[in-house]
């Protein structure tokens, strides 16, 4: 795992042929600013995070935004020009040990609150932490939930815009043939409890309330589209009985 503690003080990319070659963050659904994904970072194994766009709606001033950003992107200049320009992080979620990446500068450059399940703060002793056990609300739209499994304190963050979008980690993740699953890995760390923590997503929402998913992995099997769309009915046809019995993949 990469964290803040490594590199610290260092400079986002300047080099100007590198920066060239950079790709600049992707609305999420088009035209609309809910979210933006950020191009797979190499410091965390090719994860994909998140920018959501949010601004209170009682507060009259549209760039006085609350923006959540989810996991951690490459740390570039391009990344951190495109931020800026979106009003700057309020939060800062990490959904699994395997989403973070330097942290603490991520923290220091936008001031900016670091929230993760209780289990997984331990690892960024140097980081000022908010922590949660089961859901934590962050604005009236937007909440964490706890979904162990693939690690200790795997969350998923979920938001109630456009018919309901989950932003998973790697609790779910798109399958070649565009549909959702979990993956049981060799660093999984409980299988049998992950499956309990998809089952409950089945509980805790409807074909109404999750609509799509954001995975923040395998986001190339999504050929473009950047999303999964009928999440909800995805999840539901999973045999997980069949899942259970997966073997774990190297």
């Amino acid at each position: 795992m990469s964290t803040s503690e490594t590199n610290l003080g260092s400079s986002p990319a300047t080099d100007a042929s590198a920066r060239s070659t950079l790709k600049l963050p992707q609305s999420v659904f088009g035209v609309d600013t809910v979210a933006y994904v950020f191009p797979p970072n190499r410091e965390t194994l090719g994860g994909s995070a998140y920018l959501i766009s949010h601004t209170a709606a009682s507060d009259s001033n549209p760039l006085a935004r609350k923006n959540i950003l989810v996991d951690c992107p490459a740390w570039t200049e391009a990344n951190l020009d495109f931020i800026t320009q979106q009003g700057g992080v309020q939060w800062l979620a990490i959904t699994h040990r395997g989403g973070s990446s330097r942290v603490r500068d991520w923290q220091t450059h936008f001031d900016c609150e670091v929230v993760l399940q209780e289990q997984e703060a331990y690892l960024l002793p140097q980081v000022e932490t908010q922590t949660f056990h089961r859901d934590l609300e962050l604005t009236p739209i937007h909440r964490l939930l706890w979904t162990p499994g693939h690690s200790p304190g795997s969350a998923c963050l979920y938001s109630s815009a456009l018919g309901g979008i989950l932003f998973s980690g790697r609790h779910i993740l798109p399958t070649r043939q565009g549909l959702a699953t979990p993956l049981r890995v060799s660093k999984t760390f409980h299988w049998p409890r992950q499956l309990r923590h998809v089952q409950r997503l089945l509980d805790e929402f409807t074909p109404q309330t999750l609509s799509y998913i954001c995975p923040g992995a395998n986001t190339g099997f999504l050929r473009g589209k950047r999303f999964i769309d009928d999440a909800y009915d995805k999840l539901a046809a999973l045999d997980f009985q069949e899942l259970a019995k997966s073997k774990a993949l190297l």
